[in-house]
């Protein structure tokens, strides 16, 4: 039987489960770095970024415990039609959250958002940012898909992930890497998104959920698994045990699950 994907849970986001991401990330930074001297992630948006701020902008513990920005190259797992200083879009919120705190004198990563030019035309908007991670993954021919050392992903109550909703065709793509949705059932309703193929090829995945207001939801990601059809379900047997997950006890509370405690 396939690995399956880890549940680790936290009494706190401030005190354990940030922590316990930022060494994460740091791990799969410096695997990243030692394959190939970059580390490349894709993130989503929502809480997200405010919790990755908490887990990265903590102080250094020690020289196994750096983020080393300048080495990143992010990418965005999806993001609305919306310009870069729009409240609803993902760049905003990460650069709000995050980037924009990075400490005086840090070299900043690369950021590749959407290019705005394409705005009206999301099929155009998603074909773009695919030649985006065409150039930094090599060439199209060359590579199925690309693997990104790491995914940086949220949970929708609807058990949605990036912006891949539950029964929705884009679901069943196979040979896009990044594709357009013109009717999100969660405003707003124009994004391009990673498909899911791409998603579940990362070399590590991380989700990251909290509160009570997603207790039932992750009843349904981990007890029904993949046949309840929910994106966050499809993504764990995709995965398998390269899945993490990153909860506060509040948010999985009366999920029958095995957690996991959590080591490197």
């Amino acid at each position: 039987m396939a690995k399956q994907a880890n549940l680790y849970s936290f009494p706190s986001v401030k005190d354990n489960l940030a922590p316990a991401l930022r060494a994460y990330v740091i791990s799969c930074q410096d695997a990243g770095l030692a394959r190939h001297n970059v580390f490349k992630v894709a993130v989503s948006g929502g809480s997200l970024p405010k919790t990755l701020a908490q887990a990265l902008l903590a102080p250094s513990s020690g020289p196994n415990d750096e983020v080393k920005w300048d080495k990143w190259e992010i990418f965005f797992a999806d993001e609305r039609a919306v310009p870069l200083d729009h409240e609803d879009s993902n760049y905003f919120l990460l650069k709000q959250e995050l980037l924009d705190k990075l400490p005086a004198g840090t070299t900043p990563p690369t950021v590749h958002p959407i290019d705005v030019e394409y705005l009206n035309d999301t099929q155009e908007l998603a074909d773009q940012y695919e030649q985006v991670l065409v150039r930094s993954f090599a060439s199209r021919d060359s590579v199925k898909l690309p693997i990104f050392d790491l995914l940086l992903l949220g949970c929708g109550p609807d058990g949605h992930t990036c912006s891949l909703f539950p029964g929705h065709e884009l679901l069943r793509e196979t040979s896009a890497w990044v594709a357009p949705i013109e009717d999100s059932p969660k405003p707003p309703p124009r994004r391009v998104t990673l498909t899911l193929p791409v998603v579940t090829h990362a070399v590590r995945v991380a989700f990251v959920a909290t509160g009570s207001g997603k207790k039932e939801i992750m009843k349904q990601i981990f007890e029904e698994g993949a046949a309840g059809g929910l994106p966050c379900a499809w993504v764990n047997e995709g995965a398998g045990e390269r899945a993490s997950w990153f909860v506060d006890n509040d948010a999985v509370e009366g999920v029958s699950y095995p957690r996991r405690p959590f080591s490197l």
